[in-house]
């Protein structure tokens, strides 16, 4: 569980007030979207779209490596899902005419059978076809009209499913590994605040700012309040200062990091995915915070120094 920094927690009640923000949060719609049935045509081989499937027609990989799944923190998700919709679409193969089986969001799938889902957003992948799944990914983020998750979403995509690093999908992308690797810190946001990007109610630059703080729960109150008050970027690192008080936390939320650290967190993030933080000073002192979700992890991490010979 992240520490709550301090300086921050104390005033977000009384800043925020009792008013919710229900009425302007809707869940994430899939619009123009087959739905993909046993009756429906094959659809394009390497699709960069996203398909809704029955969440019937779905089955787990047997080869899944996470054998155990939280319970509680399933149903927290379920009850997001709920409100939200789902904010990343799972990825699926097919394996018959009306058939599927997961590649990857296996945890977003049973969320999604708990929150009592009858369609589930895929992404549906030829493993066969490498090479046309990466070209229609790409050409996918070239489009213009793709919002802020979105992106980060198909950068994922790249990393994982075309086994990309962040340094050859920039190169992919034509874009700078730091910008590549800003938006990949975007799916770190809690879903809530995902959802708020994804729809408009706030900008990349808010999201930066909000990757600064390390707890959730804060947030997402920060999250309601840059809505509520329509806030500007410098508006909310201004009411940020305040709450944290006496200048305890002197570094900018969401300050770029030097080239150098992007590749660390890039060599790291192979073995504890991607799930790391990092804080700098400007006089180059820090902390990195590593998490990880099982023992299995640290082993792959310890084996993969002693095989480097470190």
């Amino acid at each position: 569980m992240s520490k709550q920094p301090r300086g921050l927690g104390k005033g977000l009640g009384a800043l925020l007030g009792d008013q919710a923000l229900t009425q302007i949060r809707k869940p994430v719609e899939y619009v123009h979207k087959t739905v993909v049935t046993p009756e429906t045509p094959e659809p394009d081989r390497a699709t960069a779209d996203i398909m809704l499937i029955p969440i019937d027609l779905i089955e787990a990989n047997p080869y899944q490596p996470r054998m155990s799944f939280d319970s509680e923190a399933l149903e927290g998700l379920a009850e997001s899902i709920k409100s939200l919709g789902l904010i990343q679409p799972i990825t699926v193969r097919r394996r018959s005419s009306d058939r599927y089986q997961i590649i990857s969001g296996e945890r977003r799938y049973r969320a999604c059978r708990l929150a009592g889902l009858e369609e589930i957003p895929a992404y549906i992948r030829d493993t066969n076809d490498q090479g046309m799944l990466e070209m229609a990914i790409v050409e996918n983020i070239q489009r213009e009209n793709l919002d802020p998750i979105e992106i980060a979403m198909s950068y994922q995509r790249l990393i994982e499913e075309c086994s990309l690093t962040q340094e050859q999908m920039a190169v992919r992308v034509g874009k700078k590994r730091a910008s590549v690797t800003n938006y990949l810190r975007l799916l770190k946001l809690p879903a809530k605040v995902q959802h708020d990007l994804k729809v408009g109610l706030l900008s990349v630059g808010h999201a930066k700012v909000l990757l600064g703080i390390e707890n959730e729960d804060i947030q997402e109150q920060l999250c309601d309040l840059i809505i509520k008050e329509d806030l500007s970027v410098r508006q909310l690192e201004e009411r940020i200062k305040k709450l944290e008080g006496n200048g305890q936390q002197k570094k900018k939320a969401g300050q770029d990091l030097p080239e150098d650290y992007f590749k660390m967190l890039e060599i790291f993030g192979k073995y504890f995915d991607n799930s790391i933080s990092l804080k700098r000073t400007s006089e180059g002192k820090g902390t990195m915070t590593i998490r990880f979700s099982s023992d299995d992890e640290v082993k792959k991490f310890l084996k993969a120094i002693e095989d480097s010979g470190i």
